[in-house]
């Protein structure tokens, strides 16, 4: 009886294997191309005067409130290579100067995002290359996107990722 029992279940086994349905249509893309789920991360530029008048800091709304969920990383533009290249660094980021230590940071809600400058330093005592024109870059990840293996930190490792482009950052104007 155990062996009638082997042979019966040798071929539904084999049976089960021979079955094969139609071949479904592709998955969504990625970026670049490769299969994956396409999600969508926003991107925003602005420039910053900061001043006493405004507290050391701007607030821009986010119209519409971004996901509860999702991540939003900051990077201002530090410098431009010779080859008039941008070079972005993550926020917050430290400047040392012999009176003091100046941090320039970020926060946000769902709603808004909000750059300012940090530190124990006298902000009046700061020259306009450090308070003036301050270009920032916000993008908001998904939370897809959060457990992955990538340096947050890495500007153009995140674009990449996120697929985002020059032409996807838009530039906010109005502040709080």
């Amino acid at each position: 009886m155990n062996r009638y029992l082997s042979i019966f279940a040798l071929i539904g086994l084999l049976a089960f294997q021979a079955c094969e349905g139609p071949i479904g249509p592709p998955g969504p893309q990625g970026p670049e191309g490769e299969p994956g789920v396409t999600i969508v991360g926003e991107a925003f530029e602005v420039e910053v005067d900061f001043t006493s008048q405004n507290g050391y800091e701007s607030i821009f709304d986010f119209d519409p409130a971004i996901v509860q969920s999702d991540v939003v990383l900051a990077f201002i533009q530090w410098e431009t290579t010779s080859s008039n290249q941008p070079v972005w660094r993550a926020l917050p980021q430290n400047v040392f100067f012999n009176n003091g230590v100046l941090v320039y940071n970020y926060d946000f809600t769902r709603t808004d995002f909000r750059l300012f400058l940090d530190g124990a330093i006298d902000f009046s005592s700061l020259g306009p290359d450090w308070t003036q024109n301050q270009v920032f870059r916000l993008i908001v990840v998904p939370a897809d996107f959060a457990g992955g293996r990538i340096d947050w930190t890495d500007y153009e490792g995140v674009t990449r990722l996120l697929g985002i482009e020059e032409k996807d950052f838009i530039k906010l104007g109005t502040k709080k």
